[in-house]
């Protein structure tokens, strides 16, 4: 494999804080994550580190649809 195309495949790997910063959140959440093996990281000695793919994945397993008045007003009508 050749040095650029490593350099390709490569992404960006984020510290704890910088993961944090980038969600708006405190250092210790993405612990938190890492703990509960609910995100992807690597150890480069004894250091975590977080791929930006990997905090993008995570972003987008939180999507939630979105869903219409008629579907808001279906579901109100059955709990009742």
């Amino acid at each position: 494999m050749t040095a650029q195309r490593r350099d390709e495949e490569a992404s960006v790997l984020l510290d704890v804080e910088e993961a944090a910063r980038r969600l708006g959140t405190k250092p210790r959440f993405i612990r938190r994550l890492i703990t509960e093996r609910r995100i992807e990281f690597h150890k480069v000695g004894r250091h975590v580190r977080i791929s930006e793919d990997a905090l993008a994945d995570f972003i987008e397993s939180g999507r939630m649809p979105v869903i219409g008045a008629s579907d808001t007003w279906r579901s109100a009508r059955r709990s009742a």
